[in-house]
């Protein structure tokens, strides 16, 4: 079978699969993206290659191909170079399988082999904003927060600071650098790491950057699961090409981005992103809520044999547990703004955690749980601490994850495995929790569990 790439594209019109609206030989990278896996090509992907379709339909140029940046792995660049950055987008509901093929990428270049042509894309004048999904832990923060140096000198810091030394010294626009990863104000959070790394590394360009360049914050929501063989094989026999690239996803999708930025962009409100003046109460529902809830399935739902989150949320047990966590724990610590209806969002995520097609497994969600549970879980429980209240549906999740920690469903996948791992081993639940979120002040002291709470994981997990 023909791999999809620019020569093979045409023959899926016969197959009724929707192709790029553009001409794409015609078009210029503006956007480098830090992290091309799937999340990205289901979502911030999708999102510009509906923006340059828009442009086009009214006749005005739009220049946002992406170029895509790997860290470690070479298999993006393996899945999508071959194909012209081509892939295909398979929406899945349980009325069936819906097909579209993405233009939007030009190009995934692998940081270790490839440092100087990232470099020039990223200091090239047709460049303004660079876009982040390197997950919690691509952010080499130390466990006080602030940036591990060590780390950094292996990620993203190096080549945005030798980039941005370079467009200073042309006299270049800035850059908007868009984190869409799922921490807490992460325009914030990238703006004070990639200062401090500028502060120790390249003082001399903090004045500028300060001036020139922007760090929206956003919020992102799609579900998409791994890709398996299985799947790309259905999808070669509906496409009548073999695809690579082939990436997965929930019809829904939704992108709230701060309007900060420090130059143009793509419409990417044509495709429904929302771009407002504050993302803060969308980012909390999506944490504490989504998030929150998966977190709650995966730990939860592993422990009791289910495999996907469909599986989880048909426990009736679960069910009730997530329903608590989002409608009675976290809801009532969120100032929605108008239009948000926090109980309809709540009943809408139960039905997108139904979707029998996605086929989300757990572990995925279980994975890097010491990055994702202070704010999912441990934020909520303090605010209601600071009331005098407690959270049953997240204490039960926190008791799931220890659990998780001491090998129940195998072997833990999280940058601090070994001291997690070990800290789950302590005799007293105090003193485990003390150690998971104590300890150099990885989170505030008044999100700790509490004594009454410490407790209750411990009554959980002798249960």
């Amino acid at each position: 079978m023909s791999r999809l790439d620019a020569q093979t594209l045409a023959t899926v019109a016969d197959r009724g699969v929707a192709r790029p609206a553009y001409e794409r030989d015609e078009r210029q990278v503006g956007i480098v993206h830090f992290g091309l896996g799937a999340f990205t090509r289901a979502h911030q992907a999708w999102y510009t290659d509906e923006a340059m379709a828009s442009a086009a339909k009214s006749g005005q140029r739009a220049d946002w191909f992406i170029t895509g940046v790997s860290m470690r792995s070479p298999e993006a660049g393996d899945q999508l170079n071959p194909q012209d950055g081509l892939y295909t987008l398979a929406e899945r509901s349980a009325e069936g399988t819906r097909l579209r093929v993405i233009g939007s990428v030009a190009e995934v270049l692998l940081a270790s082999t490839s440092r100087d042509d990232i470099i020039a894309r990223l200091a090239a004048p047709a460049t303004h904003v660079v876009t982040f999904t390197v997950t919690e832990k691509g952010y080499c923060r130390a466990p006080d927060g602030g940036l591990d140096l060590s780390l950094a000198q292996q990620g993203f810091y190096p080549l945005l600071a030798e980039a941005l030394g370079q467009r200073h010294k042309a006299g270049l626009h800035g850059l908007t650098m868009l984190s869409c990863d799922n921490l807490a104000e992460n325009g914030r959070q990238l703006q004070r790491l990639m200062c401090e790394y500028l502060a120790a590394r390249r003082p001399d360009l903090l004045a500028w950057v300060d001036a020139a360049c922007a760090f929206p914050n956003s919020m992102v929501d799609r579900i998409v699961p791994a890709t398996s063989e299985a799947d790309r094989a259905q999808v070669a026999g509906m496409l009548g090409l073999r695809d690579e690239g082939v990436v997965l996803t929930e019809a829904f999708s939704q992108w709230v981005i701060e309007d900060a930025f420090a130059g143009p962009r793509p419409a990417w409100d044509v495709a429904g992103a929302q771009i407002v003046a504050d993302v803060a109460p969308y980012e909390m529902a999506k944490l504490r809520m989504l998030n929150g809830a998966h977190s709650a399935l995966a730990y939860c739902g592993l422990a009791k044999g289910h495999t996907f989150v469909h599986e989880a949320i048909a426990d009736p047990v679960l069910r009730a547990l997530v329903q608590s966590l989002m409608r009675d724990e976290a809801a009532p610590t969120i100032d929605a703004p108008p239009g948000l209806d926090l109980a309809a969002y709540a009943q809408a995520l139960v039905s997108r955690f139904e979707n029998p097609a996605l086929n989300h497994r757990l572990l995925q969600i279980a994975m890097d749980g010491s990055q994702k549970i202070p704010q999912r879980w441990l934020a909520t429980l303090a605010a209601h601490q600071a009331a005098g209240r407690t959270c049953p549906a997240i204490l039960t999740g926190i008791a799931g994850w220890i659990r998780h920690l001491r090998g129940a469903n195998g072997p833990v996948d999280d940058p601090q495995a070994a001291a997690l791992t070990a800290a789950a081993q302590l005799p007293d639940v105090a003193l485990t929790l003390d150690a998971l979120f104590g300890a150099d002040g990885l989170v505030p002291s008044s999100w700790i569990p509490t004594h009454g709470d410490c407790a209750a994981i411990r009554a959980e997990l002798e249960r």
